[in-house]
């Protein structure tokens, strides 16, 4: 376990090994279709984020990047398919990183927020634009700065 973790409760070190597969879920079925392409961009970019992600990350990707795409796949079953009803509870599973985030040093919960926020925005661009590249459908782009995780105080 990362040291960041030691003083929270096993679920709620659960949740956090699974935010980014719920923010990759969450903009991938933004449109309603969550594409290949999306998916995996989000395995690609975990993967990277394993030996390249902000220092203070690290220990975390190296944690939670080998399990991530059983994750990303258990949740994806565990989701209602309907896409409304799914990025609701999403979103609903996401709003409970305020109780989690301030338990955690301020520091490391605001790049672990900055980084959910690429991983949404790179999810993102996976599936738009002109040869898939570099465009964020409206749906998406209504999402990607994960506004209901409050930035830690």
């Amino acid at each position: 376990m990362i040291p960041e973790f030691e003083k929270l409760q096993p679920e709620e070190v659960e949740l956090l090994n699974k935010v980014p597969a719920m923010v990759t879920i969450l903009i991938a079925g933004a449109d309603e279709e969550i594409s290949k392409s999306e998916l995996q961009k989000a395995v690609s970019l975990t993967k990277t984020k394993q030996s390249k992600a902000r220092r203070e990350l690290l220990s975390y990707y190296q944690q939670v990047g080998p399990d991530f795409e059983e994750i990303l796949n258990d949740l994806l079953k565990s989701y209602p398919e309907d896409p409304e009803t799914r990025s609701k509870m999403v979103i609903e599973d996401l709003e409970r990183l305020n109780e989690i985030l301030p338990k955690l040093d301020k520091a490391w919960a605001v790049q672990f927020v900055e980084s959910m926020k690429e991983i949404a925005k790179k999810v993102a661009e996976a599936a738009g634009g002109v040869f898939g590249y570099l465009a964020i459908g409206y749906e998406e782009s209504k999402l990607i700065d994960l506004k209901m995780i409050k930035k830690p105080a």
